[in-house]
């Protein structure tokens, strides 16, 4: 019997490119049914209040890329190249394409490709150049693609999932929860697992 386990992901997210490159290895490893939530973070964190780096703190957030880049390096990913563009131009578009790759079944095959040319390659997620490449080495029409991202339906189903977000109490991504118990950050994926007894899953 396989836990559930929803993740709760917003493109756009520096930290998520750390999951993003570990997540086929842990769906393939772990026994959990992932519910992929994607929300509009940045709606969330102005609700908030919350700029969690810029440009005011450079400091900050010239930790964040050397931490992302000492993280990668400990999970045997690809080191990115910092820093990345950001913040993201193309953002609410990244996360419409992500809700539809989701609907046609390869969302994480998205997720990975869409950080590895905005990470490794400097072209930002939701851009044109991007999504062509993501769609060109997944073998999707683009245009296709394209059209129903920008559908109303799609992004009804964005709204939904962040005030849903926003009511459990999300606040910052990635984050994870299994029932009631939230974890927040990327390193919070392996002590989901560690945790199993804890929650109460088998």
């Amino acid at each position: 019997m396989k836990n559930n386990l929803t993740f709760w992901i917003s493109i756009g997210s520096t930290y998520t490119y750390l999951t993003a490159l570990r997540l086929s290895k842990f769906i393939r490893y772990n026994d959990f049914d992932i519910s992929f939530k994607i929300i509009n973070i940045r709606w969330i964190m102005k609700k908030m209040d919350n700029v969690p780096f810029p440009p005011s703190k450079p400091s900050k957030v010239n930790y964040m890329w050397k931490d992302i880049q000492r993280r990668a390096e400990i999970y045997q990913i690809p080191i990115p190249k910092v820093p990345a563009p950001y913040p993201l131009k193309y953002f609410d578009e990244a996360n419409l394409y992500a809700l539809t790759a989701l609907e046609e079944g390869w969302f994480v095959q998205y997720l990975e490709n869409t950080y590895r040319y905005w990470f490794l390659e400097e072209i930002p997620a939701g851009s044109d150049e991007n999504i062509k490449l993501v769609c060109s080495i997944n073998n999707i029409d683009f245009q296709s693609f394209k059209e129903k991202s920008s559908s109303n339906k799609v992004l009804n189903k964005y709204k939904q999932n962040t005030q849903l977000a926003y009511e459990f109490g999300v606040f910052g991504v990635p984050s994870f929860s299994v029932n009631e118990n939230l974890f927040w950050g990327d390193d919070r994926l392996n002590d989901i697992v560690h945790l199993k007894k804890e929650l109460n899953l088998v």
